[in-house]
């Protein structure tokens, strides 16, 4: 590779593409936050790494451009939130936008304590009835607001961490860690209640230190990280010779190292070009993010 064709010689096709973190304001569905980032960073290729519920703030991620194409390979196996859980109340969305269904005895201090040990670690969740989860073809709220009888099965979730911090009457205030897929509404629900607050703080190695509010993107468009910044805090890096990084944005296999699970393979001038892994004994791009094409 000549001086002049090195990846520290040329301007980076990568530097509109990267993640926008947002702090979702209440009231809005992870679709309008897509628009809203698609007017403010001037770009239709604008995408959401898992949604929100709109009455729900927080972290929201976001990839722009080629950023989209990382999405699919961002690393976000836990997540936290912050809730508020009215108790003694059930409603048919298992939170305040719902219609009232039942009213029972709030648990009492014993009780919840009881009631959130059993919550705790690796549990079998049902989902919740308004969840985007498909039945048939079409998502479960969908069914459930058609005046559906929808049912779901339960399914294995990882609850890490679920503390009361505090407790006023029959509302409780949460701190909650999960694994991906976990309903905290479902805990709500399953706890004899529904709730009226919902914060994301955390998704993956993404919290609310990253986030912007639209009101400051719409101010000031800029990605939160660049494609770069985004590869190698998911994942432990691999330094590549310039050869080597030639190899792999054409998608080549090369020696294996005796890795164990995906890397960020980065250059010399600092560039992530490619997640790879070790595949039948040879170290394999898993996503190429700068492919020689570009």
């Amino acid at each position: 590779m000549t001086a002049s064709s090195s990846p520290a010689a040329s301007a980076d096709p990568l530097a509109d593409s990267g993640l926008v973190v947002v702090d979702k304001p209440a009231g809005m569905s992870s679709h309008d936050v897509v628009a809203k980032v698609r007017r403010a960073m001037g770009t239709r290729k604008v995408g959401h790494a898992g949604t929100l519920d709109p009455m729900a703030t927080g972290v929201l991620v976001l990839g722009v451009n080629r950023g989209t194409k990382f999405l699919a390979h961002l690393t976000a196996a836990t997540k936290s939130y912050s809730a508020t859980v009215r108790l003694g109340e059930r409603t048919t969305t298992d939170d305040a936008e719902g219609e009232t269904t039942a009213r029972t005895t709030p648990l009492d201090d014993a009780a919840l304590v009881a009631a959130v040990a059993d919550l705790t670690g690796d549990i079998m969740q049902v989902p919740a009835t308004v969840s985007a989860i498909k039945v048939d073809g079409r998502r479960a709220y969908a069914r459930a607001r058609a005046g559906e009888d929808v049912e779901l099965p339960a399914r294995p979730v990882t609850v890490s961490r679920f503390d009361v911090l505090s407790r006023a009457g029959d509302d409780v205030e949460v701190e909650v860690d999960c694994s991906t897929g976990t309903y905290i509404r479902a805990l709500a629900r399953d706890l004899g209640g529904h709730l009226t607050r919902l914060r994301r703080t955390e998704v993956g190695p993404f919290t609310l230190a990253d986030a912007v509010t639209l009101e400051e993107l719409a101010e000031q468009p800029a990605l939160s990280l660049s494609v770069d910044e985004a590869m190698t805090r998911c994942y432990p890096t691999l330094p590549v010779d310039a050869e080597e990084y030639t190899a792999l944005s054409q998608g080549k296999r090369l020696k294996a190292r005796g890795l164990d699970g995906v890397h960020a393979a980065v250059g010399p001038d600092g560039r992530a070009v490619a997640l790879v892994a070790e595949r039948g004994g040879a170290l394999a791009t898993v996503f190429v993010a700068r492919p020689s094409t570009l």
